[in-house]
């Protein structure tokens, strides 16, 4: 098979569009055909970050068909359409994925779509919902707003029937906001974004504030109402996470911590991404997709993903 590979880390053109070994479907797992991956914050990380000892086959997320199962696998068939998760291994033709890490696409759904939900979307709704417990007329602030997690947590915010405020710069990414959702929009770039916060809220602060980026996280906690709600997922803007702790203490602040890895395998967050799915396929969440590549372009692909502040995910096709 051809698959998008590195061993050590670098600038995106350090992956290598190359013929790798076929992977072996083990017995809980599924082989799938891959159609679609998408590009994961994580991914950029990895590619970055991470030394391999051989080559490496980046990748988190994509949805295909399946054309081989292993033998203890219960509850997927050869021909069906899933899409994945798992730490690696996505920018590939073919991808070995634990059964239990897959989610069956209802018809009607694009594969690009469904490629991106998963993570987005599942990561989204444990940050607003699950932990954020985001309740209707609370107001709740959303950092790196135009990126595939922030433009998922506006959309299910905005269903929650909460107020959004959406940090994003560009006219054309805060033009998409409001049209998914947003309340106010705040320009980083130009405006202060803990003063603006403040100013929209009377000076009480945010409710609840969902982080993705990580740098950001100490301007977050500032931004937070008494007794408000922090969660912080990932680390997009790289660097360390040192926060000061004595002004949450002091206010009864909630600080949670996301890391979804194996949790998409608790029941209750698999079927989560199952209705989301449904969800996307009714039309009531629209999915965003800035760019799609093909996979033997993954480091133009990664390129963009990584310098030209996309708005939504940039998707591969095989």
């Amino acid at each position: 098979m051809k698959a998008a590979v590195y061993d050590n880390p670098g600038v995106p053109a350090v992956l290598k569009y190359v013929d790798m070994p076929d992977p072996a479907c083990g017995p809980g797992d599924v082989l799938i055909a891959v159609e679609a991956i998408s590009i994961e914050g994580g991914d950029l990380i990895n590619r970055r970050t991470t030394k391999q000892q051989s080559r490496w086959i980046v990748g988190y997320a994509a949805a295909g068909t399946i054309v081989a199962v292993g033998e203890n696998v219960k509850h997927r068939t050869i021909g069906q359409k899933v899409a994945a998760f798992d730490m690696q291994g996505s920018h590939a033709e073919l991808w070995a994925v634990p059964e239990t890490r897959t989610w069956l696409v209802p018809d009607g759904l694009r594969m690009a779509d469904a490629a991106v939900m998963p993570i987005s979307f599942g990561t989204a709704y444990h940050c607003v919902i699950t932990k954020g417990q985001l309740q209707a007329e609370e107001t709740v602030l959303i950092q790196a707003a135009a990126g595939g997690v922030g433009l998922a947590a506006v959309q299910l915010a905005r269903q929650a029937r909460a107020e959004v405020i959406a940090v994003a710069s560009g006219d054309e990414r805060q033009a998409r906001l409001l049209a998914l959702g947003a309340t106010h929009l705040i320009d980083r770039h130009n405006q202060d974004v803990v003063e603006e916060v403040r100013r929209l809220t009377g000076g009480k602060g945010a409710d609840l504030v969902i982080d993705p980026v990580g740098s950001t996280v100490q301007s977050s906690l500032l931004a937070l109402a008494p007794e408000g709600r922090l969660v912080f997922v990932g680390n997009a803007g790289g660097g360390g996470l040192a926060v000061e702790l004595w002004q949450p203490m002091q206010n009864n602040q909630t600080l949670h911590g996301v890391f979804m890895g194996a949790l998409f395998e608790r029941p209750a967050v698999h079927e989560t991404v199952d209705a989301l799915l449904k969800a996307a396929t009714d039309r009531r969440l629209e999915v965003v997709i800035d760019r799609t590549f093909s996979l033997k372009d993954a480091a133009s692909a990664h390129e963009h993903a990584e310098t030209a502040k996309p708005l939504g995910r940039v998707v591969m096709k095989v």
